[in-house]
Parts: structure tokens; sequence; C-alpha cells
């Protein structure tokens, strides 16, 4: 259901107008309009709502005695039509994604809905155009589900609402609630009618309502005969029997859900969760959203990071090259969050009032921002990634698991988790040979950051191990991550101060501002060694 007011979508970026010209190549629509970035982007808002069924006798109860409901507005009146979209196997629905052109009340067009959490999802919309092609700005934040396949109309709902708005004493809007009249035909293409119909009450929370508003309206319903809806959309009910997880979804979840006996078996169900967040990812870091382009990289990490550290429980001859696609991949995603920490960095010390000389400090890093961001939609559209996520999805349609894998859990990932810790100790004392070096600060910049990865890559492989490697496990996860952050902590004082050294000053004036902030995070990079060196000292000591 979509509300009445939406959120103001930030400015067109790079990374969604090279997909829609990518998507328009890849499906071979060469007559769709292509958006330029100078056009307008496409609205979207989080949708939060509750779903009930009613019988055709049900009688929509008062709501305005609830906590914070002042007035309930006068209902307004709407028919809507639908067309779902979805491949012909509905990879979509299964992902609990709906995709459709609707025709009819005051938000006419093409929605996508992408799940955001429990109750919660994030809609994107696009103007209905001319055709009945979808948009290939739309299209293209499902490539990850799709891999190439075509969009097709896999249903058609049509809706008679009744909506009123639950506003509160400031005229805010609290929540919208609709009263559907629904009727549903799903396109089997096979000439028969199955058309089903049924009565659905929708509450959508407003700018201005919370979760208890949702849960005391919908206490309200149940009260008054309505019941929890059965299916988490419209399309869902129309299509049931028909959606059904992909193998390796299903194969994933078995991982998930199977007894940690083995070291195979906790490794798989690790590598799952991986596998599942970064699918689910994938979609915000096409638009280059800050969060999702950091959770993905961090994702895509922890995957090479413990397909390597583990490499004795698998076949080597399958999963270094995978390694390999995940260190290209990685490195797209990481071009561009390494330039959103830089910029927020010098942003937050202009807010704080530094006198950071903002066209020498930040000079080509908008362009540079724009470049990686492009680059890094231009990558996730390519066959080289669809191949990417194919193989990461026979990780466990055909696990590549050797004998070692069989071993019991617990003392095989004792071993593995000591072993990565060593290899981190081991990097520490690189930093001896670094104090001798002939330019020994930069010698000592690198290997802390040397040190700082081999920290990243014990935490994770003592993440993996965490359950079922018992209590050296979770102490080596919380000691992995304390060195790591302060080592990230240094890294970026060391990438901002020598993006300062770079810039070149205009005249003194700036030269000595350049210089004084230089200082700053000359400082900076000192105060972290300073807390790293008292944190080394209380690691845990597991090898």
């Amino acid at each position: 259901m979509e509300s009445l007011r939406s959120r103001p979508a930030s400015p067109v970026n790079p990374v969604c107008w090279a997909l829609q010209a990518f998507c328009a190549v890849l499906s071979g629509n060469h007559q769709a309009q292509v958006p330029t970035p100078q056009e307008e982007p496409v609205p979207e808002h989080l949708e939060i709502e509750s779903k009930h069924e009613a019988g055709p006798d049900f009688t929509l109860p008062d709501l305005s005695g609830l906590d914070g409901v002042a007035a309930v507005s006068e209902p307004v009146r709407e028919s809507l039509r639908a067309v779902y979209y979805d491949t012909p196997d509905l990879r979509l629905a299964a992902g609990g994604i709906t995709l459709r052109r609707r025709a009819g009340g005051h938000d006419a067009g093409w929605h996508l809905k992408l799940p955001a959490g429990p109750s919660a999802r994030r809609e994107h919309h696009a103007p209905p155009g001319l055709g009945d092609a979808v948009p290939t700005e739309l299209a293209g934040l499902v490539l990850a589900r799709t891999r190439g396949l075509p969009l097709v109309p896999v249903a058609a709902i049509d809706t008679e609402r009744t909506a009123r708005l639950l506003l509160d004493a400031t005229g805010a809007e609290l929540a919208e609630v609709a009263d559907d009249a629904v009727t549903g035909r799903a396109d089997t293409s096979t000439g028969t009618d199955d058309t089903i119909a049924w009565r659905e009450i929708e509450v959508e929370l407003g700018g201005a309502g919370d979760g208890a508003l949702l849960e005391a309206a919908g206490e309200r319903l149940r009260a008054a005969g309505a019941r929890d809806a059965a299916s988490p959309s419209k399309l869902a009910r129309v299509l049931m029997g028909r959606i059904a997880p992909s193998p390796a979804e299903v194969a994933r979840r078995e991982a998930r859900g199977r007894p940690p006996t083995t070291a195979g078996d906790v490794l798989l169900a690790y590598l799952a969760r991986l596998v599942d967040e970064l699918l689910r990812r994938d979609p915000g870091a096409r638009l280059a959203d800050e969060e999702d382009v950091h959770d993905m990289r961090v994702a895509t990490r922890r995957l090479r990071s413990v397909l390597k550290t583990y490499r004795r429980l698998l076949d080597r001859t399958r999963v270094d090259p995978l390694r390999t696609e995940l260190k290209w991949l990685a490195g797209a995603l990481g071009d561009v969050r390494d330039l959103d920490v830089l910029r927020a960095h010098f942003d937050a010390e202009t807010a704080a009032g530094a006198d950071l000389a903002p066209e020498l400090v930040a000079s080509g890093l908008a362009a540079e921002e724009a470049a990686a961001r492009a680059r890094l939609g231009a990558a996730l559209g390519t066959p080289r990634y669809f191949a990417l996520l194919d193989a990461l999805d026979a990780l466990h349609l055909d696990p590549p698991l050797t004998r070692a894998a069989r071993r019991p859990a617990r003392p095989e990932l004792r071993r593995t988790v000591a072993r990565a810790w060593r290899r981190m100790e081991r990097r520490h004392d690189a930093l001896r040979t670094a104090r001798t070096d002939t330019d020994a600060d930069t010698a000592r910049d690198v290997a802390l950051h040397e040190l700082r990865k081999a920290a990243k890559l014990a935490r994770y492989t003592a993440e993996a191990a965490r359950d079922a490697g018992g209590k050296p496990a979770r102490k080596a996860v919380k000691g992995a991550k304390r060195l790591q952050t302060v080592l990230g902590e240094h890294q970026d004082a060391v990438t901002a101060r020598n993006r300062l050294r770079a810039a070149a000053p205009l005249d003194l004036e700036d030269a000595f501002r350049l210089g004084v902030l230089y200082a700053r995070e000359d400082a900076r990079a000192a105060e972290a060694r300073r807390r790293f060196a008292k944190k080394w000292k209380k690691r845990p000591r597991l090898g």
C-alpha cells in the first residue's frame, strides 16, 4: 500500500544511470528511454504496515480512540488495477519482492517493493510511461535476482479501496487505514479462470506514527473480527502454491538450520548467512547507499576471508577462483566506500568549525566519488558479477568440502582460529623491522595496515566459529574487533593525511592551512597508535 506521501529521493547518481543504460541494452529494449543524470530521480519511501483479512460483513471499528489519534479523516475511494511482473519462475516473489504497474489512484505508475525488515519494505517508484516495458531503473535494482531472465506479467489484481487517515492533534498523519475489496488472477496462460476475491484491511504508518500505534490498531481490528493476513502481500495470495524458493535458497536455509556437528556444517551455515547478506544489500549498493555499500563490502570480505582461512576444509580448485572474483567485487565496493569515509571525515571537520580550505582538501573528491559509483554500477551489471553470484549459489548446491570438513566441529575450528591469530601476531612482529627501515614512518604505516588486515582475518575466522568454537573463539572475536577498530582509525588518518599531502596550494596562506590540517591528521594517527599499543598488550593469548 502506498500512502499519500513519499520521502524525497537523493539526487540522481551515476550508478542508477549506468544501470539503466546497461539494462536497456541487455533486454534489447533499445526504444526504452534511458534517463540522463540531469533528469528527476524516482521517489522512494519506507513502507511499514500490517495486513488483516476480514469477511464481507466486517464493520471497520472506530479508531479515533487509539492513543494519540485525535481525528479520522473522511474516506477517500479509489479504483486500482495492478499488473505484477516477475521472471517466469517467480524469482522476485520468492525473495519477497514485488514489481507492479498500477493504474488509478493518486500513485499510478510503477512500484518496486524490496524487503527492509519485519513488516517493512522499501518502495521505489517510476512514472507509468507509455508502454508496458519495465522501467530500466527498476529492473536494474533486481538484477541480482533476475540475472538476465525477462520480466513478464504474472498476475493482475483489482482493488476497490476506501482509505482513511488517522491524524494527531496537529493534523499530522499517524497512519493510513485502507479497506480493500480485492479481486486477483494469476496469469497462467492456460485460459482457465483462476480468479479469487477477498477483503483486506491494511494499516500503514505515516510520518508521525510508530510501532505502538500499528500494534494498537491491529488489536482493535482483531477485536472487531478481523484476523492477521495469512499472506505477506496481495500478490503472494494470488500466486499461492506457485511461489517456491530457488534450490540455492533452499540449500542455504538447510545449511543454517543444520546441527553444527562437523566443521563443514559450521562453515556452510556461516557462508549461507554471508551470501544472504550480500544479496540483501545488492539493491541499495546499486543506488550507492552508504550503509548498503559498506555492509555488502563487509559481507564480501568475510566470504573471501573464511574461504582462505578454512581452505583445509574446501576444494581449492573451486574456491581459489571464487576468492579472486570476490576480491574484484570488494575492490569495486571499496573504491566507493573509502571515498565516502574520506568525504564524511572532511565534512565533519568543516562542521566542527575547522578552517579546512575545502576547495583544496575536497578537490576532485566529488568527481572521484561519481566515477567510483559509476564503476560499481557497471560492475554489478556484468556477466562477471552474475557468474560470481552463481558460484556463490554453488557453495551450497554442491558444497566443495574435503574429507577434513567431516571432522568434529570444535577442535577443528579452534585450530583454525588459533592459526589465524598466530598469523596476526606475526604481522605485529613485522613492526620491529619497519622501525629500522630507511623511510620508517611509511614502513610503519604499511605494517600497521597489514596488521589491520590480519586482525580482520582473525576476527572473521573466529566469527565463523563463535558458536561452535567455544570461549576461545568468542574471545578472539572481541579481541580482534578492538584491534581492528583502532587500526582502522589509524588508517583513516593516514589516508586523510596522504590526501592533504597531494593537494596543490595556490599560495602561502593555503600552504599554511594545509600544513595545520596535516599536523592534525598526523596527531590523530599518533593517538591511534598509542591506543593500539595499549590494546595490544591486553589482547587475548590464543596462539
